[in-house]
């Protein structure tokens, strides 16, 4: 698998499952969807986006909170309950090809795909935890993205909506490791917490309409006509 061997890590994940992750081309974490996950684990792993915490009590509570917990921003990953645990020693990769932000321009929002100029795949910087249903006793893995402010190619796009200016985390192939080193001390996370280099990125307009697209529809991710 070509995941597993980009990470270093073994795959077990079963096949009916892989085969539906790995064609999608475009996720909204709304839907609280499942995607690969990287930890120190020798295992590449699947896990759900949106974290619920470990303490959590209910299954209403869980849903409550994960609504709340897509993404997680670095100035304050340290402080908050959902998060201050797991950044300390539950901190992981997100595989990703590119991800999508919207434009705007006056009442005009045009969605653009960014996405790196040499790495087919990068990763997001993330926390991940796991939470037992108390009702069911399965365990839960989820996940949160982890938020840096942007670099100048993302401020001049992510210019609008409820948090502007943003963007994910992405972590430095030559990092990737250390990032998932459960040993590190909070300044040495905190000095992972950098927008990546505009230099290294790239974007282009999309279809206005690629969110009603299907996940399997390649041309998600294709440039505007």
């Amino acid at each position: 698998m070509e995941l597993a061997k980009r990470y270093g890590r073994k795959s077990d994940i079963l096949e009916i499952v892989q085969e539906i992750l790995d064609e999608q081309n475009k996720i909204t974490a709304f839907t609280n969807p499942e995607c690969y996950m990287i930890t120190g684990s020798e295992n590449l792993q699947t896990a759900k986006w949106g974290l619920i915490p470990h303490w959590t009590k209910t299954e209403e509570e869980a849903s409550k909170i994960r609504k709340m917990t897509l993404n997680a921003r670095c100035e304050t990953v340290f402080s908050l309950p959902s998060f201050r645990n797991a950044i300390k020693t539950k901190r992981c990769l997100i595989p990703s090809t590119g991800f999508f932000e919207f434009h705007h321009e006056g009442k005009d929002a045009i969605p653009y795909y960014l996405f790196l100029k040499n790495e087919e795949i990068f990763s997001l910087g993330g926390v991940y935890d796991e939470w037992q249903n108390p009702a069911t006793k399965e365990i839960n893995k989820t996940f949160s993205i982890i938020t840096v402010p942007s670099n100048d190619l993302c401020s001049k796009i992510h210019n609008g909506g409820k948090n502007p200016f943003r963007m994910p985390l992405i972590i430095p192939k030559d990092s990737e490791e250390k990032w998932l080193d459960t040993t590190l001390v909070q300044t040495k996370i905190s000095n992972l917490f950098r927008p990546l280099s505009s230099d290294l990125m790239n974007a282009y307009p999309v279809s206005r309409d690629f969110l009603k697209k299907s996940a399997k529809d390649a041309s998600v991710i294709e440039p505007a006509a």
